[in-house]
């Protein structure tokens, strides 16, 4: 693992920047650090795993093609000790790729090549998302956002924060359809048409942890809770 370093001090959040490609991840480093963030590196899977567990990252830039194993795993094997946002980077465009890794827990993606300005946006879009205390209830699905669990009929759930705040932006829409682009600027913080296939990703994943009728597909429009979604009375409430 490369050297923590700190930028201008604008942010205490640590990013774990994991690129065997060195002038990648020196342009990385150096733009996350001008922006405040405290910066890790590691340039293959063994070694992007053990940096994940020692130094605790709040957020993962993972590439997917690494040296030793490819990203997924790393994505697999942190996860299943700690839960860290990860934002993954990858040169393919192969939609079940992609799918894996938000299945892993992946809470977005980037693909090759990225502006600095879009990959920064992001980064504070994934840490906001983790970082907001909120949390939605019901007889079925129970979301607890202080452990960040959660549990579908009584059996656990592991939603992404992202998944999670997909589902509260189209409960507070009270029924109402929403757009791609409209959940991009909920949800991610952003209205950009050519990563819209980004929330279909996520409402994907959503439907394989808990029912395909939780959302409701209106072709040609977006997305709305679907019957089992709205017999489930999702509701919201802050745990005091």
């Amino acid at each position: 693992m490369g050297t923590v370093s700190s930028g201008n001090g604008t942010s205490e959040a640590t990013i774990l920047v994991v690129e065997d490609e060195q002038a990648i991840a020196e342009a990385l480093i150096t733009r996350l650090a001008a922006e405040g963030f405290r910066t890790a590196h590691a340039a293959d899977g063994p070694s992007a795993v053990d940096a994940a567990l020692d130094s605790l990252p709040d957020l993962m830039i993972l590439d997917l093609n690494l040296p030793g194993f490819d990203g997924l795993e790393v994505c697999r094997r942190v996860h299943a000790t700690r839960r860290v946002p990860v934002i993954m980077l990858t040169a393919r465009s192969d939609e079940t790729d992609l799918l894996v890794g938000l299945g892993m827990g992946a809470d977005d993606y980037l693909t090759k090549p990225f502006s600095m300005k879009e990959l920064t946006a992001r980064v504070r879009a994934v840490l906001r998302r983790a970082n907001e205390p909120a949390a939605a209830a019901s007889g079925a699905l129970r979301i607890d956002a202080a452990r960040r669990t959660a549990e579908f009929h009584g059996e656990a759930v592991h939603l992404t924060p992202t998944e999670f705040d997909l589902l509260r932006a189209l409960h507070a829409a009270n029924g109402a359809v929403l757009s791609r682009l409209q959940l991009l600027d909920k949800v991610w913080g952003y209205r950009d048409g050519s990563v819209a296939r980004t929330v279909d990703s996520h409402i994907r994943s959503i439907r394989r942890k808990t029912a395909d009728e939780v959302v409701r597909t209106v072709h040609g429009v977006g997305y709305s809770l679907g019957e089992v979604g709205q017999q489930m009375h999702v509701g919201l409430v802050v745990d005091r």
